[in-house]
């Protein structure tokens, strides 16, 4: 199941203050642009973390998400 598409906005949610991507981007608000798959989801067993959600960021930065790291803005 697919929680994002292209062109959808996005809120960067990473709740965890000790993860290292925290500072950077929690709150920040951007554009999904691509979407991507990879075999993550293998890994883990969870097949939504075979996408990744590629963000355009409000400052004009385009970075890679999973799922568990998005919400609505």
């Amino acid at each position: 199941m697919q929680r994002f598409s292209e062109g959808d906005r996005v809120r960067v949610d990473i709740p965890d203050e000790t993860d290292p991507d925290h500072e950077r981007y929690h709150g920040i608000r951007g554009t999904v642009v691509a979407v991507l798959e990879d075999d993550a989801g293998q890994s883990t067993g969870d097949e939504r973390d075979s996408l990744l959600f590629r963000v355009e960021l409000k400052d004009g930065d385009v970075e890679d998400f999973r799922w568990r790291d998005l919400r609505p803005p």
